[in-house]
């Protein structure tokens, strides 16, 4: 906590800083956060700590975040990075890791990748084809899904994903393990 007295000093200057790139003056700034003009120039001047009733405020009025006016750091690179997972001639890439909940997967299948070998297990799935052309057994069923189509089901059902031609298929897939569904219909009243 050593550098905590820094980080408040430099507070001042910096709202000075961005009240004059602005070209907003104490009294306007006084009017539009409800803080004195007095108050406004000490902060400013380092007369008087910053504390969150009177940054808020400010942060508003500038339309910046908190973290702007007191100079934090970086919290790091917001990216996802995902660590997609190839077997088979499929690759998942994991779109959510909420263990337990809900799994989203987007899925790329290379063709003639496996034998159709439908498989049985818990849960709930959605499909959404993205590009390419998905065959689909579901059941005693096959169905050959394009670009845009949706499909859900029960996954007691015996059921294969594949590519229906010479092409890879990507496609989205939303997977509950305790068999939620991936939405609700509204029902008439």
């Amino acid at each position: 906590m050593d550098d905590f007295g820094g980080v408040l000093a430099a507070v001042g200057p910096r709202l000075r800083d961005l009240r004059r790139k602005r070209g907003i003056t104490l009294a306007s700034l006084s009017e539009a956060t409800g803080i004195s003009e007095s108050t406004l120039s000490r902060l400013e001047s380092g007369g008087r700590k910053p504390n969150l009733e009177l940054l808020l405020p400010l942060a508003r009025a500038y339309g910046v975040p908190l973290d702007e006016l007191v100079g934090a750091p970086h919290t790091g690179d917001p990216r996802v990075h995902l660590r997609p997972v190839t077997h088979g001639g499929v690759t998942h890439i994991p779109l959510s890791r909420r263990a337990g909940g809900l799994q989203a997967h987007k899925m790329v299948i290379q063709p003639g990748a496996r034998d159709p070998e439908p498989k049985t297990h818990e849960g709930y799935e959605w499909v959404y084809v993205l590009d390419g052309r998905l065959r689909l057994i579901l059941g005693d069923r096959t169905l050959v899904m394009t670009p845009g189509e949706v499909a859900e089901f029960d996954t007691h059902v015996p059921h294969w994903l594949g590519a229906a031609d010479d092409r890879p298929v990507e496609i989205l897939a939303i997977f509950g393990p305790q068999g939620e569904r991936a939405h609700l219909r509204a029902r008439p009243r």
